[in-house]
């Protein structure tokens, strides 16, 4: 093919845009969000450039619907977001903070007014600090946790979200956080990641099967 030649896309071909929680909502201390490992990490010194964080960011938390709108201007059809996981269950699990599920709900309806199709990340790294005190992703019970956070999202969204991904780059929450320490949580063990590792793979089987008992619309789920 000449190297000028048109690129050609298959007719199913989705256009879209994605992000992640922690990077564009901001309101990290609103309306009952819990800390994520992610907060923490960034408030440790010397641990993230210029001291950055994601407590204001985009701000996308208060201009969601400015964005959806320029979304559509751009004439995309898909938007991948995630979910934090501690704005929704901000210890974790247990007390479902019903703002921060709303938030998720607007957003979702927002997005199917404006003719793009939601695209739901369940977990971008963002994990409670208070799980990960317990032991985080290397002890089997926050694959337990993460079942239990996957079900109550998944009954909320899921008549109307189509579309999951379990986990954002699993690898990088394994070794990136637990096994080299440049991500939260910032670990440096081999022996913790290969757990982190195994857990996340175990958590999205078990997503997996909850979505599809739950999500009526559900049409793929993939990590």
């Amino acid at each position: 093919m000449p190297t000028n030649a048109p690129a050609l896309f298959p007719p199913d071909f989705v256009w879209g845009a994605a992000t992640a929680s922690y990077q564009i909502e901001g309101a990290a201390h609103e309306d009952g969000r819990g800390e994520s490992v992610w907060d923490r990490f960034c408030a440790t010194p010397g641990k993230v450039r210029n001291g950055d964080d994601g407590s204001v960011a985009c701000d996308f938390y208060h201009r969601y619907r400015d964005d959806i709108r320029l979304m559509g201007e751009l004439g995309i059809d898909a938007f991948r977001f995630s979910i934090a996981w501690p704005r929704v269950l901000p210890e974790g699990r247990g007390r479902v903070n019903a703002k921060g599920l709303d938030f998720y709900d607007r957003l979702v309806d927002e997005l199917l007014g404006n003719g793009i199709q939601p695209y739901a990340t369940l977990f971008h790294w963002d994990t409670p600090q208070v799980l990960d005190e317990q032991g985080g992703w290397p002890a089997r019970a926050t694959v337990e946790a993460f079942a239990e956070y996957v079900e109550i999202v998944g009954k909320r969204l899921g008549d109307r979200v189509g579309h999951w991904i379990t986990h954002n780059e699993p690898w990088v929450v394994a070794w990136v956080g637990h096994g080299w320490g440049h991500h939260a949580p910032g670990r440096t063990s081999d022996a913790e990641a290969l757990a982190t590792a195994h857990h996340l793979l175990l958590s999205h089987g078990r997503a997996v099967e909850i979505l599809r008992e739950v999500s009526p619309q559900l049409r793929s789920a993939s990590r």
